[in-house]
């Protein structure tokens, strides 16, 4: 019995002991996770910091960004207006010479035609009796008449009454003959209006001082609506207008046959 008792008495003893010793490990335990906590908690901070950094960083970022690329849009921008303008310009221009080119292309085959017109009118001659003066050949009536029958004997002959376009072929005409010749000129259809009669306006003109004079209104005269040059006059200004059924020799003409 007395080992019993005694064995009861040592297990009362040893359960205090044993209850004292555990609560240093729980209390050390707490600690440990009290420091756990508050090192995840200033990791969560500087996280946080760290994010909110780098969020002010990309909008910041963000914002430079945004600007540059509106600066650069703007220069392309005005980059293109500028290519755009030249690239129209450049058109303008190209569409000038190609005018320009067509233009001269133009006068260059109307001048080869006139280059192989001459050189076929320089291989050609006027018809025996006929007098060549530049391009044309002139021939001189032997017997006088009106104006209208001269130039009836000038269309037989597949040529008409002269027409002068130029000093040097006046002065030519003025030496041709030594007595007064009907010319192509009249104003039958409008009086005061003097055509040739191939029906273009007069341009040319060489007329006597004070004419034409439509007979200075004397009745004796008539209506002087056809023109002739004066014999034994100087080479120059020597037309004069006169009735259209005085007689006067004549001078033809015909251009050069191509």
């Amino acid at each position: 019995m007395e080992e019993i008792y005694v064995n009861v008495e040592y297990d009362k003893s040893v359960h205090p002991r044993s209850s004292t010793n555990q609560t240093g490990p729980r209390s050390s335990e707490r600690r440990f996770y009290r420091a756990a906590v508050l090192c995840l908690g200033l990791l969560s901070v500087f996280l946080l910091v760290g994010l909110i950094s780098l969020g002010v960083h990309y909008h910041s970022t963000a914002h430079g960004a945004a600007g540059e690329l509106s600066t650069i849009k703007a220069n392309m921008t005005e980059l293109l207006q500028d290519s755009d303008k030249e690239l129209s310009s450049l058109t303008k221009d190209k569409d000038q010479l190609n005018s320009r080119v067509s233009s001269l292309t133009a006068k260059l085959s109307e001048m080869t035609k006139d280059r192989d017109r001459l050189d076929s009118l320089s291989k050609k001659t006027c018809p025996a009796g006929w007098t060549q003066f530049s391009w044309s050949c002139y021939i001189l009536s032997n017997r006088s008449d009106s104006w209208t029958n001269g130039s009836s004997n000038c269309q037989n002959k597949g040529a008409d009454l002269v027409i002068i376009n130029s000093k040097e072929e006046q002065e030519f005409l003025s030496g041709f003959t030594n007595q007064s010749a009907w010319i192509g000129l009249t104003d039958i259809a409008e009086e005061g209006t003097w055509k040739w009669v191939d029906g273009s306006p007069l341009t040319f003109k060489q007329w006597a001082k004070n004419q034409p004079d439509n007979g200075s209104g004397d009745i004796k005269w008539g209506e002087e609506d056809c023109a002739h040059i004066r014999s034994g006059r100087k080479l120059e200004n020597n037309w004069n207008d006169q009735s259209c059924d005085a007689s006067h020799h004549w001078i033809c003409e015909k251009k050069l046959q191509q």
